[in-house]
């Protein structure tokens, strides 16, 4: 990991307009979840509800959609990527370190906003809460390492991370049950059912098979940004 690009990216991440909706979202959550606190609707239902629903379905891949795209797709449009292709920096510490902010974004953004969330609403009743906020972590991951690598392929990867979170995880994948197996919401939240005890939590995807997909889509996911990155300078030389 570079500290030097780490810092730039920080500070570009959180100085663009669309850092308003890192904010933003999940104070909505955390306002959902004071507002049933405070007319007693906060039981662990609906907790088990909000996490999942508004939490890991909602709050996490869009978040991690401005964070994974936002790192670099951003500096490819614009050129800027170029400067630091030009330093004997080698590409892989390159999407590694923007994979890391990515990640440390999700985490102040998403899974942070997940565990206060649940703990305002029900505690840690049944180990719900903590069971949310790691399963939301290790989707992070995952829905980060996925969109840094779309962010590199494509100049259009708001737009089809958009299509994938809303088509296929949260339309086809509350409907159609093969859609729903091989999406990362899924992989988390069996993560999040191993971890609770909660009969409000259920997954339709073992628990060794899911840890394997979400640990296949990192690890891929980031080589082949690497592989992209480097023809991308490649390209540009000539």
């Amino acid at each position: 990991m570079n500290s030097t690009i780490a810092m730039i990216t920080f500070r570009a991440m959180l100085g663009r307009k669309r850092a308003l909706l890192l904010f933003v979202l999940p104070f909505i959550m955390l306002v959902l979840a004071a507002g049933l606190k405070v007319t007693d609707y906060a039981d662990l239902g609906v907790s088990a509800t909000v996490l999942h629903r508004f939490g890991l379905a909602t709050l996490l891949p869009l978040l991690a959609l401005i964070a994974g795209t936002g790192v670099i797709g951003p500096e490819i449009d614009d050129g800027q990527i170029m400067y630091v292709l030009t330093k004997p920096i080698p590409r892989q510490v390159i999407v590694l370190t923007k994979l890391a902010v990515a990640i440390v974004l999700v985490v102040l953004f998403a899974v942070v906003p997940t565990l206060l969330t649940g703990l305002i609403m029900s505690g840690t009743t049944a180990q719900v809460t903590p069971a949310f906020t790691v399963g939301v972590l290790v989707g992070g991951i995952a829905y980060s390492a996925a969109f840094v690598a779309l962010g590199v392929i494509s100049r259009n990867a708001v737009t089809i991370g958009l299509i994938y979170v809303l088509v296929w995880e949260i339309l086809l994948g509350n409907f159609a049950p093969g859609a729903k197996s091989a999406s990362i919401q899924q992989w988390s939240l069996s993560v999040a059912d191993a971890l609770s005890g909660a009969s409000q939590i259920t997954s339709t995807v073992d628990l060794p098979l899911a840890i394997l997909l979400l640990a296949a889509v990192t690890a891929l996911a980031t080589t082949f940004a690497s592989v992209r990155l480097r023809s991308l300078s490649i390209a540009s030389a000539e």
